[in-house]
């Protein structure tokens, strides 16, 4: 017996609602925390091992990067979701995916409609991001119209299909956030790489309501190696030679934001808008040694990096 069988018993078939009408399931997996320290093991078949065992080397494994045991393990999932949403999720090509076609199939009329709160302005630090909600009349002339259009292109294909057009270019009025269905299949190791970037901070809003699903998913079934997941990844930050070296420059003790200037390397000074030297400054303020001037901007829920 597995030491998942009670997750996998727990999570298997049930369907968990995302977005409006948005859904994701596990329907199946394969793999456990044991059977990813076995795969490790056979490189050496040394003797016996106890449950500390497995967990040092799993932290080990993914410490250091050795990637092949965490490929053993793979999660099959089923996903029902807004098509700029799916076209986020296809990027990460590891993955086997099959998905609803509008060329067999005729697509209901269901499609994304963001609530207000996740109509935000545009970022005007990142190009692909959004900011803060924008006002209560502005978010509601965007819902409204956005619901006119997605149903008047409905009525256009729904027209074209009366009308004989065949379906496969029938559907090319339909917008973006028509929702779509497909079965997702990855290991282990790819996915922990999807839920790194897409449960991150600055990742789309809509495609993080799914990663959040599969990471708490994740954290059922394969405990030990979430746990070094959380550590290693989702929690850690790099540092690059750059960073080491301005870090080297910084005074004893913690400074003041505004007083961060007169320490900068002279790649970074009088460039404020250097995107490096900005994440730099989130860095040391994480890392204790930089006082922020205020806090940290809300962007975090509602800024993206991704296509």
């Amino acid at each position: 017996m597995a030491s998942n069988d009670a997750a996998k018993e727990e999570l298997k078939g049930k369907s968990v609602p995302v977005l409006d009408h948005g859904q994701i399931a596990l329907l199946d997996v394969m793999g456990s925390d044991e059977e990813i320290a076995e795969a490790a093991r056979v490189s050496y078949r040394k003797g016996t091992k106890q449950v500390n065992d497995d967990r040092g080397l799993i932290r080990r494994l993914l410490r250091h990067r050795h990637t092949t045991p965490f490929e053993m393990a793979e999660l099959k999932f089923y996903m029902k979701l807004p098509i700029f949403v799916e076209r986020q999720c296809i990027r990460h090509r590891m993955a086997s995916t099959n998905e609803v076609s509008a060329r067999y199939s005729v697509l209901p009329e269901e499609y994304y409609i963001p609530e207000a709160s996740a109509v935000c302005v545009q970022s005007k630090t990142n190009k692909q991001g959004r900011e803060e909600e924008i006002d209560a009349t502005s978010a509601a002339i965007y819902r409204q119209s956005t619901n006119d259009a997605s149903h008047r292109a409905f009525e256009v294909y729904n027209s074209n299909l009366r009308n004989d057009v065949s379906r496969e270019i029938a559907r090319i009025p339909l917008p973006l956030g028509t929702y779509t269905e497909k079965y997702w299949k990855i290991d282990l190791h790819n996915l922990m790489h999807f839920l790194g970037l897409r449960m991150d901070a600055h990742a789309q809003w809509e495609i993080r309501q799914y990663a959040n699903i599969m990471g708490s998913m994740v954290a059922k079934l394969f405990p030990i190696t979430w746990q070094a997941f959380e550590d290693f990844r989702l929690n850690a930050m790099s540092l690059s030679a750059l960073d080491i070296k301005q870090i080297n420059r910084l005074p004893g003790g913690k400074i003041a934001q505004v007083d961060l200037e007169k320490y900068l390397l002279s790649e970074w000074c009088n460039a404020p808008k250097n995107s490096e030297r900005a994440e730099f400054i989130v860095k040391a303020i994480r890392l204790g040694l930089v006082e922020p001037s205020h806090a940290l901007p809300a962007h975090e829920a509602h800024t993206s990096t991704s296509k």
